[in-house]
């Protein structure tokens, strides 16, 4: 197999393994056949270490196949994010084909492109992106997929379509009623959940056919705040409950009622049980 085809089926197996899947899965079939060059921009690529980047050696599109996160060189820092934690969430969604999905926060395409493969030319993609050059660049990069529409536009706001899978690449400090009331029964949503310091967590969400929602916490996870989606007051509580192990004992989201003492957290419309 020639160089970067090699490069890109070894990061692929790679990835979706470290995310528990087995090798040559459909989601490492998407990551293997979808060029993260094509996405991140021009040589030389920025690395993020956790505090700054890095710039590649060289312009061998192989410094990409890593687990890495990579500046989408815009003005703020956003980026490509880290891909075994993609994986691993998108794993969580376990798409089917004809499903119907809405992407909040879809940068430059890379993500989107690999949730329109898992479901399919008879499913739909719906993404969403704030950021116009990022937004533009998506338009371009998922052309050849017709049954992906970018909205150059907030997915923090009504209206959104309908959906069986909503996934928010962006972090939020609640999940917003516009995501849930978007969700069809058996619809799965997945958002990070970030506090104003410190690391939060990517929160699974499932409603149930009688109107409820299962949740819990897949992984710990940092990310980029989702403008319309954060609220101070909730962010400053965040910190406080992530800096204990009870975020791992999430079971269900409710709305619309009082809290009990389950409660892990709450704000104005929701909160999370750990029962």
């Amino acid at each position: 197999m020639e160089g970067i085809q090699a490069h890109r089926l070894f990061f692929a197996n790679l990835i979706t393994a470290n995310a528990g899947l087995p090798p040559n899965s459909e989601l490492a079939s998407a990551f293997a056949s979808t060029p993260r060059e094509k996405f991140v921009g021009p040589p030389p690529w920025h690395v993020f270490t956790g505090t700054d980047y890095i710039q590649t050696p060289s312009d061998d599109p192989a410094c990409l196949y890593q687990d890495v996160v990579v500046s989408l060189g815009a003005a703020d820092p956003l980026n490509n994010g880290q891909p075994t934690l993609h994986a691993f969430c998108i794993a969580a969604l376990n798409l089917r084909k004809g499903e119907h999905v809405v992407h909040v926060g879809a940068g430059t395409g890379y993500y989107t492109t690999l949730l329109a493969k898992l479901v399919g030319e008879t499913g739909a993609v719906d993404a969403y992106e704030i950021e116009p050059t990022l937004a533009q660049r998506a338009i371009s990069n998922l052309a050849e997929l017709p049954h992906v529409k970018l909205h150059l536009r907030s997915g923090a706001m009504a209206p959104l379509p309908e959906c069986d899978v909503l996934y928010v690449s962006a972090g939020a400090t609640h999940p917003l009623a516009v995501w849930l009331d978007a969700l069809r029964p058996k619809g799965r949503l997945i958002v990070p959940l970030i506090p104003s310091e410190g690391y939060g967590a990517m929160l699974h969400i499932t409603k149930r056919e009688d109107g409820g929602y299962a949740a819990r916490f897949l992984t710990q996870a940092q990310f980029v705040s989702c403008i319309g989606a954060r609220d101070e007051a909730t962010a400053q509580k965040l910190t406080k409950m992530f800096r204990k192990s009870s975020w791992t004992r999430v079971r269900s989201l409710h709305r619309d009622d009082e809290p009990d003492d389950t409660c892990w957290c709450s704000g104005p419309g929701w909160w999370l049980s750990m029962r």
